[in-house]
């Protein structure tokens, strides 16, 4: 059993959105980040209920008498799935959909989806089916009502045998395995690209960020190329590696990443390390910044965090406010005590301060390394207003 969810004979699905706050996590963002997750995925979004809990309930995460609510309005909007802002249990999944009769989406299968319809090249759709394998696992119950036992042995009365569900549980497994293998010589072919690309001693560059922070766009604007961009979540998922030029004579290879999300699937990053790795081999990271997000100070704690379980933590980074020509931001360049760039505020869409960043990025290849890598003071951070 796989989880597909496509367009219906009269359109897209319609779904209605659940929006949660647990405790005092709040997230700026929230709704409007849940809205355009589900529309990135195809989704005709009716609704949306905001809820508060100080803890998760543990059989529904929010209770019988909100689910009720969620279900009479989703209903009246004639919906046919709901779509939670967090990571529902198996059981809590199941226990919503069995209480409203409605199909269940929870914040890591939604992401898992919109993965799934994006991966374009053979590594990138083998490191989804990964992912969504991995997860699947963990919820077969939720797609067999017919779980009695197999009858085994020889005769007409012989011993019980294999659940359904475990059988299919050890196919995956076998095909969990056959991916991994898949993956592994894949990353072998990337390593030798990458090594082949360093023999040359060219500054390697990747950018990260929140995703649709602009990346793809910023990546066309430097390398003069064209990079899918668009304005929508996840619209890039595969890395691009271009070799080019910043300024007059500083020759850079330089890598345009999948983007970050809060919550991202754990079983995403691992199912993306080989990719990720891009940035976790860099000599630079420019930390793309959607400047004109109220929730930009969340959002570059998350690809901070992502950063860190993939190992790339301690890369230099510059941090690129992109969107100026959104927030009404004058282009800035700010470098640490030691002449070392740490900010730029730059325009990917019109061009702004472009020239900023890439005298940064310039500079940055012509210092020694040991100056770049010694100054972790993020006092500079504070300096930029919004």
């Amino acid at each position: 059993m796989d989880f597909q969810y496509e367009k219906g004979a009269d359109g897209p699905q319609k779904v209605w959105l659940v929006s949660v706050t647990v405790a005092r996590q709040v997230h700026n963002d929230a709704a409007e980040e849940l809205t355009e997750l589900a529309q990135s995925c195809g989704y005709s979004v009716q609704g949306l209920t905001e809820a508060k809990r100080e803890k998760p309930d543990p059989k529904t995460f929010l209770g019988s008498g909100k689910i009720e609510e969620i279900e009479s309005l989703a209903k009246a909007s004639e919906c046919s799935i709901l779509i939670f802002d967090v990571a529902l249990s198996p059981a809590q999944q199941r226990n919503i959909e069995k209480e409203t009769g409605l199909f269940v989406l929870d914040r890591t299968s939604l992401i898992l989806e919109i993965f799934r319809q994006r991966a374009k090249t053979k590594e990138g759709r083998l490191q989804v089916e990964l992912a969504r394998l991995v997860h699947l696992s963990t919820r077969l119950v939720r797609g067999w009502t017919h779980l009695e036992r197999q009858r085994g042995g020889l005769s007409k009365t012989g011993g019980p045998g294999e659940k359904q569900i475990e059988l299919d549980r050890r196919m995956i497994g076998v095909r969990i395995k056959a991916l991994k293998e898949q993956l592994k010589k894949l990353e072998k072919q990337r390593n030798t690209q990458r090594k082949s690309r360093q023999k040359g001693r060219a500054l390697t560059v990747a950018l990260v960020g929140y995703t649709n922070a602009g990346k793809s766009t910023l990546f066309n604007r430097l390398t003069k190329g064209e990079a899918y961009a668009a304005d929508q979540l996840f619209a890039t998922l595969d890395t691009t590696a271009r070799r080019c030029f910043i300024g007059d004579n500083t020759e850079v290879v330089l890598s345009d990443t999948v983007g970050f999300i809060r919550g991202l699937p754990h079983q995403l990053v691992e199912a993306f390390k080989s990719t990720l790795d891009e940035a976790a081999q860099a000599d630079l990271l420019l930390h793309v910044i959607d400047s004109s997000s109220p929730a930009r100070e969340e959002q570059i704690s998350e690809v901070n965090k992502v950063l860190k379980e993939i190992g790339a933590e301690n890369i230099p980074q510059i941090m690129v406010y992109n969107k100026i020509d959104k927030d009404g931001n004058k282009p800035f360049l700010t470098v640490d005590e030691k002449g070392v760039p740490k900010s730029v505020a730059v325009s990917a869409v019109t061009g702004e301060g472009i020239n900023l960043l890439t005298e940064a990025i310039a500079k940055v290849a012509s210092m020694p390394e040991e100056v770049v890598e010694e100054d972790d003071d993020e006092d500079w951070l504070k300096e930029f207003e919004p």
